[in-house]
């Protein structure tokens, strides 16, 4: 049951990212909600810029949807343990391209998506991101530690009254 409590959310997120690779969402779908959104915000744009902004938030939508499956499958990589390890950074970016792959794979028998290998290695920079991030807050996180205990005086011994 811990193994299920750890893993919860990433296979619950990864479900999600399945069905983001539906027929529901595909290009044409989405302009249909997105292209009107932004043509309220930008009245100027042309057609071009507004389709061009449009495929730019599906691909910034690739980022972050593995960027956030990789910190979930780092969260249940490292069950509980505290710190980073090179090796778990490495095998939630070796899970999250497998799913990449996979998702893409899946997306060749939807009607209206596209397999491209060009999203599998958007999918998995996302996911190499998120693992940067998290190395990065860990060793800036230990810095500030290290500068806060440095700055700390030494603990006194306290003076006990006599008995």
């Amino acid at each position: 049951m811990q193994w299920l409590q750890r893993w919860w959310p990433a296979l619950l997120w990864a479900i999600v990212i399945s069905t983001f690779s539906t027929g529901a969402f595909t290009s044409d779908n989405t302009s249909r909600i997105i292209v009107p959104i932004l043509r309220w915000f930008l009245p100027h744009a042309s057609q071009e810029a507004l389709f061009l902004i449009h495929h730019l938030i599906r691909k910034m939508g690739h980022v972050t949807e593995y960027f956030i499956l990789s910190l979930l499958i780092l969260r249940g990589i490292r069950a509980g343990k505290q710190g980073v390890h090179l090796g778990w950074a490495l095998a939630a970016i070796v899970i999250v391209g497998c799913y990449a792959a996979l998702d893409e794979f899946h997306q060749s028998f939807v009607p209206g998506r596209t397999p491209a290998v060009s999203d599998v290695l958007l999918d998995t920079a996302g996911g190499i991101a998120a693992q940067v991030v998290v190395a990065l807050a860990m060793l800036f996180g230990d810095i500030r530690r290290k500068r806060r205990d440095d700055a700390l005086p030494p603990a006194q011994p306290s003076a006990m009254p006599p008995d």
